[in-house]
């Protein structure tokens, strides 16, 4: 368990942070920003379900979905290395990954076929869900590049990345079905 007592350290005052297995880098580090965007992600989900009226199918995947970017952030604070740190690293699995993917088929079987693209818009709730899809896509782009660079990350970290955004999508699509449905994009409406 974690516990903080005290918020601020100032070893980050001169453009530095610790990793997870104590080594240091700079904050503009692609790993760092791979587990910010993570951590963004996560805010936009809060925003996301704070939109949703009370009760709402989707709050429960929500908050699951939460806590596994908590999970999700100590995989990638912790690098991947030949000599395993001192202690058990924290790493997405793939029964995580199995979980969205059950949940994206589960929730896409009430949803009638796309016959267009969409667009990021309908009721509030949906317009957030939207949002923190493109905020997890671009911690996916980090975390991609951050494999590119040559560093070792968990494939399932990669994995539960790219799945939480087609889920967000297709919860995006639940959100607005009480609201009317699909705002559907029109090519070239306004020429």
């Amino acid at each position: 368990m974690v516990r903080l007592t005290k918020i601020y350290t100032r070893t980050g005052d001169t453009g530095s942070t610790r990793l997870g297995d104590m080594s240091q880098t700079v904050k503009h580090d692609v790993r760092v920003d791979a587990y910010g965007d993570i951590d963004e992600t996560n805010s936009s989900i809060g925003l996301a379900r704070a939109a949703l009226s009370a009760g709402h199918e989707l709050d429960a995947e929500l908050a699951r979905i939460q806590n596994d970017l908590f999970d999700l952030g100590a995989d990638l604070c912790v690098p991947e290395s030949e000599e395993p740190p001192d202690f058990e690293p924290l790493r997405i699995t793939a029964a995580q990954v199995a979980r969205l993917e059950a949940t994206i088929d589960r929730l896409n079987a009430q949803l009638e076929p796309l016959t267009s693209f969409i667009l990021p818009a309908g009721d509030e709730a949906s317009a957030r869900l939207h949002f923190a899809r493109t905020v997890c896509r671009r911690a996916e782009r980090k975390m991609s590049a951050l494999a590119a660079s040559g560093a070792r990350i968990n494939p399932e970290a990669l994995k539960y990345a790219n799945r939480l955004s087609d889920l967000l999508f297709v919860m995006a699509r639940i959100a607005n079905l009480d609201a009317g449905g699909d705002v559907l994009w029109v090519p070239g409406k306004d020429r």
